[in-house]
C-alpha cells in the first residue's frame, strides 16, 4: 500500500479509505515485519480499542503513527529502553502526544531506541537490535533508527521522533526517507524525557516533503509548559508552497573534507551544480570555526546528560531494592547505577561528571559555551545573506553492523554535519535523492538543508522544488 500522509487524508475525506481497514492493515503489517527489522518494542492494541469510538467522531479520525518511547504517554508504559526505567508507567502525556490526540492522530505502538536516546548504531538498545529495511545486516544508524526503519518499511504513515544532534536525520538518510528537525522551541518538549536539555527537539519521520509540512502543523504549538517554548511556535505559515528560485545558498567548504566518502561527494556536488544550472546562487564559503562543533558538541551534551540522568537512582525514579542489603547509600547508588545503566549511558556520565568537576568547569564547559556563543554570532552573519546551508546529511553510506562499534571516535566524527543544527537552534531536514553501490548493494545517500531559526517554510519550499525538479 505504501500510503502517504497527503493520500491519506485526501482519500479519508473522499471516503474512498475506511479508516478502521487503514489502522488494522498497519497494525499487522507491523507485527509481521517486527520479527524481521524489530523496530517496536510495545503495540498498543488496548490504546486503539480505548480510543477509536472517540476519534471516530473527527473528521480525520485515525491516522496511524507510532512515537519514540522516550515521549511520555500517560498509563502506558514509557521505558525509555533502559533496564533502569523498564516498567515506568507516566501519570501524564507530553504535550506533543497530546497535540496528536488532538489532530486526529492514533498512536499504535511504541519504537525501539537507543537507551535514553544515546545515539548509536541501534546496538545498544536494552531491548535488542534494530535491522536496517534495506538490508538487514546494516545499521540504520543512530538513535531514531527504529522510526526510521517503520516509516522507511510502510510499517507506519509516519512517526514522531527527537533529536539532539542528529538522531533524526541520520537514521532517514540512512533508510532513504524525510527527516524533519524543526526550531528549537516550535514543538514542546514538556513530558519528553530529556537527554540534553538545550538540544533536545522533537522531529518528524516521514515519506515526503509534504507530509513533514502537515505533521509539523500538527505538533507545533506554544507550550507554557516548556520554558524554552516560544510564542512564534504557533505561527504555520509554512503550509503553503512558494518558488525558491531567488534563494541564495551557502556551501560551507568544511563540508567536503577527507572524510567525505566519494561517492557520496561526487553525486552531492552533481546535485549542486544542477541546482547552478537552474539559477540558484550557489556560493562555497569557509567557516573554520564549523570543524569544532563535534568536540564543542561532546563537551556540551554530556554535562546535560550526567545532569538529567542523576535523578535515575531506583529510589527516585524507577524499582527499589532493599536498602537493608547495603552497608551505605553510595553502595547502593554504586550497585544500582552500574548494573542497570548500559555502556553508553555510562560513558556519557562519566565524561559529564568529569567536564561538571569543579577542577575543570572553567576549561571545559565554560569554554565550550563560550564557542557555541561564537560560532551562533557567525551563523547569524551568514543568515543575514543567506536563504539555506546545504550539505550532505552524513559523510557515508549505512555500514555492516557491528563494523564501528569498537570505534566510537570515528562514529562520533560522522556527526560534523548534522551537530550545527542542535546547537544553534536551526530548522533542518534531510531528504534522499540518490543511490550508490556499496558493497555491491545499492544503499540511499541524501542531502541536508538548514536555515535560520523559524524559517522552516524555506527548507520546506526549496526542498519540494528539489524533489518535483530531480
Amino acid at each position: 500500500m505504501n500510503l502517504t500522509l497527503k493520500q491519506y487524508i485526501d482519500w479519508v475525506q473522499s471516503w474512498k479509505l475506511n479508516p478502521s481497514e487503514i489502522i488494522k492493515y498497519y497494525f499487522d503489517k507491523a507485527q509481521k515485519l517486527n520479527s524481521e527489522y524489530f523496530s517496536f518494542i510495545r503495540f498498543h492494541e488496548d490504546y486503539i480499542l480505548d480510543n477509536t469510538s472517540n476519534f471516530s467522531s473527527r473528521p480525520l479520525h485515525w491516522v496511524p503513527i507510532w512515537i519514540k518511547d522516550i515521549i511520555l504517554t500517560k498509563n502506558y508504559i514509557s521505558s525509555c529502553w533502559s533496564h533502569m526505567l523498564k516498567n515506568y508507567i507516566s501519570p501524564y502525556s507530553a504535550t506533543c502526544f497530546l497535540n496528536l490526540e488532538k489532530n486526529w492522530w492514533l498512536m499504535i505502538w511504541k519504537t525501539n531506541m537507543d537507551e535514553f536516546a544515546m545515539w548509536w548504531s541501534t546496538e545498544n538498545s536494552y531491548f535488542g537490535i534494530t535491522k536496517n529495511n534495506h538490508w538487514v545486516d546494516r545499521v540504520p544508524w543512530w538513535s531514531s533508527w527504529w522510526s526510521a526503519v517503520a516509516v522507511a518499511s510502510d510499517s507506519c504513515i509516519a512517526a514522531l521522533w527527537t533529536d539532539t544532534w542528529w538522531s533524526v536525520r541520520q537514521p532517514a538518510s540512512f533508510c532513504g526517507i524525510v527527516w524533519l528537525k524543526p526550531t528549537y522551541g516550535r514543538v514542546s518538549r514538556y513530558g519528553v524525557q530529556s537527554m540534553a536539555s538545550s538540544l533536545d527537539q522533537v522531529g518528524t519521520f516521514t515519506k515526503t516533503v509534504e507530509d513533514a509540512r502537515i505533521l509539523l502543523s500538527s505538533i507545533a504549538w506554544f507550550d507554557p509548559q516548556d520554558s524554552q517554548s516560544d510564542k512564534r511556535a504557533d505561527n504555520i505559515d509554512f503550509l503553503d508552497y512558494s518558488d525558491p528560485k531567488n534563494f541564495k545558498i551557502w556551501l560551507p567548504t568544511e563540508v567536503l573534507w577527507e572524510g567525505l566518502d566519494p561517492k557520496v561527494k561526487s553525486k552531492f556536488l552533481e546535485t549542486i551544480e544542477k541546482l547552478k544550472s537552474e539559477w540558484f546562487q550557489i556560493d562555497e564559503i569557509s567557516i573554520p570555526p564549523l570543524t569544532y562543533s563535534v568536540p564543542m558538541y561532546y563537551t556540551l551534551m554530556p554535562a546535560e546528560v550526567s545532569t538529567n540522568l542523576a535523578r535515575l537512582d531506583w529510589i527516585k525514579f524507577g524499582l527499589q531494592e532493599d536498602t537493608t542489603n547495603f552497608d551505605t547509600m553510595m553502595d547502593y547508588y554504586s550497585k544500582i547505577r552500574s548494573s542497570w545503566f548500559g555502556d553508553e549511558a555510562k560513558r556519557r556520565i562519566l565524561l559529564g561528571t568529569f567536564v561538571l568537576s569543579s577542577a575543570n568547569y572553567e576549561w571545559y564547559y565554560i569554554k565550550a559555551q563560550k564557542a557555541r556563543d561564537q560560532l551562533k554570532s557567525d551563523f547569524d552573519k551568514i543568515y543575514s545573506s543567506y536563504d539555506i546551508i546545504i550539505m550532505p546529511t552524513v559523510p557515508e553510506v549505512a555500514w555492516k553492523i557491528w563494523e564501528r562499534s569498537d570505534d566510537p571516535l570515528k562514529m562520533y566524527l560522522a556527526d560534523m554535519y548534522t551537530i550545527p543544527a542542535n546547537m544553534w537552534w536551526l530548522p533542518a531536514i534531510s531528504v534522499p535523492i540518490w543511490t550508490i553501490e556499496d558493497r555491491w548493494e545499492d544503499m540511499p545517500v541524501w542531502i541536508q538543508l538548514m536555515a535560520n531559526t523559524w524559517q522552516e517554510k524555506k527548507i520546506f519550499d526549496l526542498w519540494e522544488w528539489i524533489e518535483k525538479n530531480n
